[in-house]
C-alpha cells in the first residue's frame, strides 16, 4: 500500500506541530560507519542536542549473549559516536544498566562494545551501582499515567540524568509484550530501578510516563536504530533474525519508532504505547505525518510477526491474564526469585546453548554483518 505524502504540520490535541523528521539509510558493512553519520545528520543532530550538555550513550543489551537484532550493534555504537563527535558533541558517556535476565558486565563483553569505549575514551557508568549514581525521587510537573501509582512513594530517576542529552540505541525487532520495541522501550532500563517488573501489567502505559519524565529532564533526546539484521518473532530474545541493511535516526522518539513498526508490517497507530504518546502529544506515531528523509521506504513491508515463546506463556497468565490481580504476591514477595531463575533457565540454560547459539553461529559464517561482528576486537583481558 503506497502511503500519502505527509503533511507538513497537524494537530494533537487541538496544537498544530510541525511534521517530525526521521531518517532510514540503506546501507552495507563496507559503509555502515558513514551511514551512520549520514543518516544522523539528515535527522538533525545538530539542531537537537545540546552542545553544552554532557550527552548520555544509552545502548540496547536485550541479553548479554551476542544474539543479532536482540542487542545495539558494535558499528551502530561506534557510527554514533563518531556521529556525535562530528555535531561538536565531546562529552560523551556510556550508561548501562541491568535486568534479571541480562548482566551487563558479560553484555559489554560479548557484544564488543569496550573496545570502542577503549578506543574513543567513553567513560562508562553502571546506574545499578551505588558508587556511580544514586536514586533520587522525581516528581514530573505533567500528569502521568500510572507510574506514580505503581510507586506511590515516588518515581526514582538516576541523579546523572538530568540535564544530559540522551542518544538512544536501540535495534529494529518485535517484542512479545509490546509489539514492537525501540527507542520509547530503550528508556526503560535506565530510567527505572530494578523493580521494574512491577510495571508489565501497565507496560504500555508505563512507556508513554517514561518518555513525558524524559522530555522533562533531558536537554535534548535523539535515537539511532540498527536494522542492519532485524528480529522478527517472540522478541525481545528469541527471534528469527532478517538481514534488512537499514539505519534509522529521528529527534522524535515515537516518530522513529512509528517508521520502524510500519516497516516490520505493523499499524503503529494500532499499537498502544505509539498510540497514547500520539494522542498526548508527545510524538508523532501517524505515518502519513512523519517525513522520511534518506532512502525511499514507500514499499518496504516486512511481514513480520510476533507469536509466542515459553516464557512468554508465563507472563501472560500472571501480567495480563485471570492471576493478574495476584501480581503483588508474586512479583513483590520473595517469590519474585522463582520467576528470575526461571527466566534465566529458559534463556541461558536452554535456548541459548540448543537453539540460539547456532543460530549466532551461522549468522557469523553467512551473514556479511555476522562476519563485520568477527571482525570487531573482543574483549582482552
Amino acid at each position: 500500500m503506497k502511503l500519502p505524502e505527509p503533511k507538513q504540520a497537524s494537530k494533537v490535541n487541538g496544537l498544530p506541530i510541525v511534521a517530525p523528521r526521521v531518517a532510514v539509510v540503506r546501507t552495507s558493512p563496507t559503509t555502515v560507519l558513514d551511514d551512520v553519520q549520514r543518516a544522523m545528520g539528515l535527522a538533525g543532530v545538530d539542531d537537537v542536542l545540546d552542545k553544552h550538555a554532557k550527552t548520555i550513550l544509552k545502548d540496547n543489551i536485550s541479553w548479554h549473549f551476542p544474539f543479532p537484532a536482540a542487542n545495539t550493534t558494535p558499528w551502530q555504537l561506534e557510527g554514533t559516536i563518531l556521529g556525535l563527535r562530528k555535531a561538536g558533541l565531546r562529552d560523551l558517556l556510556c550508561v548501562q544498566n541491568k535486568t534479571v535476565v541480562t548482566d551487563a558486565f558479560k553484555g559489554e563483553d560479548l557484544n564488543k562494545y569496550v573496545p570502542i569505549f577503549e578506543k574513543y575514551e567513553i567513560p562508562v557508568r553502571f546506574n545499578f551501582k551505588q558508587e556511580d549514581m544514586n536514586w533520587s525521587v522525581f516528581t514530573p510537573k505533567t500528569p502521568l499515567l500510572v507510574l506514580d501509582q505503581i510507586y506511590p512513594d515516588g518515581i526514582r530517576i538516576p541523579d546523572a540524568f538530568p540535564g544530559t542529552n540522551i542518544v538512544h540505541l536501540p535495534t529494529v525487532k518485535c517484542h512479545i509484550y509490546t509489539t514492537t520495541t525501540g527507542a520509547m522501550k530503550n528508556a526503560f532500563g535506565g530510567l527505572l530501578n530494578t523493580h521494574r517488573h512491577y510495571t508489565h501489567s501497565w507496560i504500555h502505559e508505563t512507556l508513554v510516563d517514561l518518555l513525558v519524565i524524559q522530555k522533562e529532564i533531558h536537554a535534548g533526546l535523539f535515537a539511532v536504530m540498527d536494522g542492519t539484521t532485524a528480529g522478527n518473532g517472540p522478541g525481545p530474545r528469541t527471534m528469527y533474525p532478517e538481514e534488512k541493511n537499514v539505519i534509522l535516526a529521528s529527534a522524535d522518539q515515537v516518530a522513529i519508532d512509528a517508521v520502524a513498526a510500519s516497516m516490520m508490517g505493523f499499524d503503529p497507530m494500532a499499537i498502544k504505547y505509539l498510540a497514547l504518546a500520539h494522542a498526548r502529544g508527545l510524538g508523532c506515531a501517524d505515518r502519513r505525518e512523519i517525513r522520511v528523509v534518506g532512502d525511499d521506504i514507500t514499499n518496504d513491508n516486512w511481514h513480520f510477526t510476533v507469536g509466542d515463546n515459553g516464557a512468554s506463556l508465563v507472563g501472560d497468565l500472571l501480567w495480563f491474564g485471570p492471576l493478574k490481580r495476584l501480581q503483588n504476591i508474586f512479583f513483590r514477595t520473595p517469590l519474585v526469585n522463582f520467576f528470575i531463575l526461571g527466566s534465566e533457565v529458559y534463556h541461558d540454560y536452554y535456548r541459548w546453548p540448543l537453539k540460539d547459539q547456532r543460530v549466532f553461529r551461522r549468522w557469523l559464517k553467512h551473514s556479511p554483518w555476522g562476519r563485520l561482528f568477527g571482525s570487531y576486537p573482543p574483549v582482552t583481558e
